[in-house]
């Protein structure tokens, strides 16, 4: 697949609601591999703060809704840990229903 029609490919998808198949795709394993080696498995946004945490996720700094044409773009993708990656998407949290406490109290 040329890069046009990795483009279109993308679009499609975004279109039909199944991004999820480009994130299951070997351009994007591949592509993630290389982020996360560009940035020794080492989250980028706590490097920046002199912290260390191992990335787990590789995120697009422009969105792959906005901006098909860059997902996979190396200069658009970072590594992050979870916590890094979760403050990046704050729309995702607020779905996540808030755990419940138990009345017991040992």
């Amino acid at each position: 697949m040329n890069s046009t029609e990795v483009i279109q490919w993308i679009k499609a998808l975004i279109q039909h609601k199944n991004i999820k198949a480009f994130y299951n795709s070997i351009l994007w394993l591949n592509k993630r591999r290389e982020a996360l080696d560009r940035d020794n498995n080492e989250c980028q946004k706590c490097k920046d703060r002199g912290l260390f945490s191992q990335a787990n996720c590789v995120h697009h700094r422009k969105h792959i809704k906005k901006y098909p044409e860059l997902a996979l773009d190396l200069d658009n993708l970072i590594s992050l840990c979870n916590s890094c990656h979760d403050e990046e998407h704050p729309e995702k949290l607020k779905n996540k229903p808030k755990p419940q406490l138990n009345v017991e109290r040992w």
